[in-house]
């Protein structure tokens, strides 16, 4: 039988008009009379208004849609770990922060070095040394040290060697793992030293700065470690849980939604966890991560907002473009339509017209 789908998907675009019942177009150039300006505005307007009831209609059942979605894990990335809620027909039935503390505390101590950069940061030579000639842009640095040789620096790396100072007198009552205590003790003093030195001498530069980080980088690791171990742990326990609560046919089904800073998006730790926990078949499709300069304020309503608009393009995509799988597959993903077509117009040969251009633009097209 051939269907409708396989029958237009095979024809010409000549073909196809002609079998629709329309002109075959000629393949050639026409001048466009010149539109009465009297009559554009409105008639543009007329044109307009058929837009603006689709789009209506389009929020409107995006908005319904979104109160009937399920299931769906909200999270929202943040210094504890990631705030977690899972929604079910559009609310949340429970919201927590499921990793332990330990991950909030060691990268805590971890982020020194990224606090004492911050405080020199806008006083730094702008001349990038030879030994980074390779690795950082001088455009980059001339930027970030806006201020140049001054001495605005000294104050506020006090005032990091005092909340240091502080941590460090209260660091055995926080009764860490004896390993993270450790590496925490020695990111605390080798931090003091640099800005003991820095500010004793009120100088500075990439070489010093360097070889303080340098030294504290096997400690970070350990950071690195515990944080990720408590990560791991939080994550597998809150999706196992809400696992055998939904049931297998139900979590297959699973969409969860990843909130996080551009500059972690691309390997965020909560996504990499979680795609463990989903089908296999679906995570590809059903895990979303939306990066964003600012994280939302109202994370689950963003979210269902995301994933409603995805679910009604999933279907509205294979009504809609039924002859075209790969215009479709745009519409269902994070293509926009027309990016293929710029493409192909953008390389295309200049001063070239070929026949399936013609067709494309009709008979009134210009060059």
């Amino acid at each position: 039988m051939v269907t409708r789908r396989g029958f237009l998907g095979t024809a010409t675009a000549a073909g196809a008009t002609t079998l629709l019942g329309g002109a075959v177009l000629p393949v050639a150039r026409a001048v466009a009379a010149p539109p009465d300006a009297a009559g554009q505005g409105p008639a543009r307007d007329a044109i307009r208004a058929v837009n603006a009831g689709t789009r209506r209609s389009y929020a409107a059942l995006k908005a319904d849609l979104a109160k009937h979605l399920s299931p769906v894990v909200v999270v929202q990335n943040d210094h504890r770990g990631g705030r977690y809620s899972l929604v079910s027909n559009g609310r949340a039935v429970e919201s927590l922060h499921p990793v332990d503390e330990l991950y909030e505390l060691a990268k805590s101590i971890a982020h020194l070095p990224l606090g004492i950069f911050t405080a020199i940061a806008p006083y730094l030579p702008k001349q990038v040394p030879a030994f980074q000639s390779a690795r950082i842009d001088p455009h980059d640095l001339d930027m970030v040290a806006f201020k140049g040789p001054e001495d605005g620096w000294i104050q506020p790396l006090k005032d990091v060697a005092a909340t240091i100072d502080t941590a460090r007198r209260h660091l055995d009552e926080a009764r860490l793992p004896p390993g993270l205590q450790q590496s925490c003790a020695n990111i605390l003093d080798r931090s003091r030293e640099f800005i003991v030195d820095a500010t004793r001498s009120r100088s500075f530069d990439l070489d010093s700065f360097e070889d303080y980080s340098g030294s504290v980088y096997p400690n970070i690791r350990t950071n690195m470690y515990w944080a990720s171990e408590a990560q791991i742990d939080g994550v597998t326990d809150v999706m196992t849980r809400w696992r055998g609560q939904l049931g297998d046919n139900a979590w297959k089904n699973l969409y969860v939604v990843v909130f996080t800073i551009w500059t972690t998006s691309s390997l965020n730790q909560n996504s990499v966890i979680i795609k463990r926990f989903m089908d296999p078949a679906r995570a590809g499709t059903h895990l979303i991560d939306i990066s964003t300069a600012e994280l939302p304020s109202e994370p689950i309503a963003v979210a269902l907002d995301n994933v409603a608009r995805i679910v009604q393009d999933n279907v509205a995509a294979e009504m809609i473009f039924c002859t075209d799988t790969k215009l479709a597959d745009a519409l269902k993903g994070p293509d926009e339509l027309l990016s293929g077509e710029i493409l192909r117009l953008l390389d295309h040969p200049p001063g070239v017209q070929d026949a399936d251009r013609a067709v494309r633009r009709g008979p009134l097209g210009g060059p």
